[in-house]
């Protein structure tokens, strides 16, 4: 009845509270005659591992950026699929950094993620909802100092390969009655957008574009750090100058020559030679031609 609460504030679901437990299942589609189908069982039953072990999901927190390296944290969440998303969130949001620092002229202190916490739950829930649980093997969230990678057993749709996740596409869930429930919560919309607003997300917070890949009958997706760190840009030997324009590059995306000789009222030759210099060290690139040239940070 709390997820009945909670669908009909978010998508209006017609379903009255009041209605007994088998009701409200029947009106979901969740039953064969009067017991829990798969899908139920997952979704609602008091222990869905008992009966679909593959459905938990494993949490490790790795030191350093290998998987051979000594693991700093561990967990096996077991609960119906609904609560694992909040489990699986609390796990990493236990295992990142949150940054903060003081603006001026505002009063109250600023705070962000290392990742964008919007394309994480999406990642989870992608797995959750896409993943084929006939198979024996279990979700993975994988957490590394400089990326976090969500391994999801499964397969792209016929016809598709990793390049269509990048691109607009149809909604084709391999669990629709799995789907449908996370759809009526607001967890998950039924139009296809889910990969790219992660990869949106990532990009507004400054972060590298999120990498799709299959590998070993997993759909793994991989959220790195931007590599631009203030270690990394202090370990270059950058200026102050240099280490605020790449501060920029991030908030704004992308800059012109004539932008930065406005901003610090110098000539175009000297802007040039300090483009030229972040160029040479391959942390930006060039793009465009003629008087519609600009420039982009270079993640990879």
């Amino acid at each position: 009845k709390a997820f009945v609460k909670k669908a009909k504030g978010r998508r209006n679901l017609a379903i009255d509270e009041e209605d007994d437990a088998l009701s409200i299942l029947k009106k979901l589609r969740l039953l064969k005659g009067n017991l829990l189908c798969n899908a139920g069982i997952l979704l609602f039953g008091k222990n869905p591992q008992e009966y679909f072990p593959q459905a938990s999901i494993k949490c490790i927190r790795f030191k350093g950026t290998d998987v051979a390296s000594e693991m700093l944290d561990f967990k096996e969440i077991e609960t119906d699929l609904l609560s694992e998303v909040e489990e699986v969130k609390r796990f990493i949001f236990n295992n990142i950094s949150l940054r903060a620092w003081i603006e001026e002229g505002k009063i109250e202190r600023q705070e962000k993620w290392e990742y964008p916490p919007k394309a994480l739950r999406e990642a989870i829930v992608n797995a959750i909802v896409h993943r084929d649980y006939r198979v024996p093997s279990k979700i993975q969230v994988r957490i590394f100092d400089d990326r976090i990678e969500i391994w999801n057993p499964g397969r792209l749709p016929e016809g598709w390969n990793t390049e269509t996740l990048k691109k607009e596409h149809t909604s084709e869930p391999f669990n629709p009655l799995i789907a449908r429930i996370f759809f009526w919560i607001g967890y998950m919309e039924e139009v296809g957008t889910g990969t790219s607003k992660i990869i949106n997300w990532c990009k507004d917070w400054g972060l590298p574009e999120p990498e799709f890949e299959v590998k070993s009958n997993n759909i793994v997706v991989v959220i790195r750090k931007s590599k631009l760190t203030p270690e990394y840009l202090d370990a270059l030997g950058l200026s102050e100058r240099d280490k605020e324009i790449i501060q920029i590059l991030k908030e704004e995306k992308k800059i012109t020559s004539s932008y930065l000789q406005r901003r610090y009222g110098v000539s175009r030759d000297t802007v040039n030679r300090w483009l030229d210099n972040l160029l040479d060290l391959g942390l930006i690139e060039r793009k465009g031609r003629g008087k519609g040239i600009y420039y982009t940070l270079k993640e990879k």
